[in-house]
């Protein structure tokens, strides 16, 4: 990533608006690490806080000029859109209940959208913004930012140059231990809006984790879910919110697999794990463990590759950021998928041509495809486990 074709295209980094992730939030702090990381946005604009005074101190604090740290989304997006050097993307991470609202509002007025995930937490909002994006010609990136890990790239490369067969098995897992506490139950007053089934959406953990994890496995062997037969609920006593899901997957091209997620397994860090196996080989890949990609072959010896190590496929290669032997990893992964979308808003901005590597971050139909998995654990989870649709089809049957 040493050359910045963004500048090169526009003349200017993008001129980058955000909504949300102000002071006490850790993925506010990722996202504008992600956009400056590569000098390929500028941030001039924000609304960070719900507190009126609380964000504009908070974005003149981030280095915005005072009279573009705003106190209201809706007062920016109009503000930016009317100043001749306006913003030009926004960039939202805010409660998943506004994200239908702020990225609707932000495509109307013209400006590119970058979200954080779950997309929305209703399918008829998810399409919604379908539709907004597609007839908008806009640029939407989704930030499941997994998608950025070189490794990923590799499992992903190699999956769609045959090397690993038809795919048959897909396996995930996406562990964590920060609800595993049964002394600390649910708030009851002042509910986080995580907590809230109207903000969060209808499963905590799958709005927070089991998207990734969806959107993980799709990323890498391109192909869709077609049924789950899923189980999902709590594990803690006393508490409501969903701490676990597990689901068995028959997927399109009539792959098995199985998904499993969990916020309440006592000590476990951020243990996010995939293999995917097919005719030829599986290949392993784990968060916590980024910069290995293990592949193991159906005939011959195991191999490991690395981030620009030995090996490694041109969309690897790009996505590597320092010397074979160094560690990369969390924040390298974000602005990845912050690099990316930027090279795609640039190239629309200016009627040039992206370079198609630049156009593997996760878009609007993903994010729609994401809500439709959750919509369809929910369903078959009530229904005691039977197996559920879960394709998205459109109005046009795609």
């Amino acid at each position: 990533m040493d050359s910045n074709p963004v500048v090169e295209m526009m003349g200017r980094p993008l001129r980058l608006a955000v909504i949300g992730g102000g002071p006490g939030s850790f993925i506010g702090g990722m996202h504008r690490a992600a956009a400056a990381m590569d000098g390929r946005y500028e941030i001039v604009a924000g609304v960070v806080s719900s507190d009126p005074d609380r964000s504009r101190k908070a974005a003149v604090d981030m280095g915005i000029e005072a009279e573009r740290a705003y106190s209201d989304a809706m007062e920016m997006l109009d503000a930016e859109s009317a100043r001749s050097d306006g913003a030009d993307v926004v960039a939202i991470m805010t409660p998943n209940d506004s994200h239908h609202a702020y990225a609707a509002a932000a495509l109307d007025r013209g400006f590119d959208v970058i979200c954080d995930k779950p997309m929305t937490n209703t399918l008829d909002e998810a399409l919604d913004l379908v539709r907004r994006v597609q007839s908008s010609g806009l640029i939407f990136c989704l930030t499941h930012n997994y998608t950025g890990y070189p490794m990923v790239r590799q499992a992903r490369a190699m999956v769609k140059s045959g090397e690993l067969g038809e795919i048959r098995l897909v396996q995930v897992d996406y562990v964590q231990g920060n609800k595993a506490d049964e002394q600390d139950p649910d708030p009851s007053d002042g509910l986080p809006w995580r907590f809230d089934p109207a903000r969060g959406g209808p499963s905590l953990v799958m709005g927070d984790i089991g998207t990734h994890a969806h959107n993980l496995m799709r990323f890498i062997t391109d192909l869709e879910v077609a049924e789950a037969a899923a189980d999902i609920g709590h594990v803690a006593p006393g508490r409501i919110v969903d701490d676990f899901g597990g689901a068995l997957l028959r997927f399109e091209n009539g792959a098995r697999g199985s998904f499993w997620v969990t916020q309440a397994a006592a000590g476990v860090e951020n243990s996010l794990w995939i293999r995917v196996s097919g005719t030829r080989g599986s290949v392993e890949w784990r968060q916590e463990f980024p910069t290995q990609l293990i592949f193991r072959p159906l005939e011959g010896p195991v191999r490991i590759y690395t981030p620009n190590g030995p090996g490694i496929l041109p969309a690897a290669a790009r996505a590597s950021r320092i010397v074979a032997g160094h560690p990369e990893g969390f924040q390298e992964a974000f602005a990845n998928v912050y690099s990316d979308a930027a090279e795609a808003i640039a190239a629309r901005r200016s009627d040039g041509q992206a370079n198609p590597m630049a156009m593997t971050f996760p878009t609007e139909i993903d994010g729609a495809i994401g809500v439709k998995f959750v919509d369809a654990v929910v369903e078959s989870s009530a229904a005691n486990g039977v197996w559920t649709n879960a394709e998205l089809l459109t109005e046009e049957g795609t």
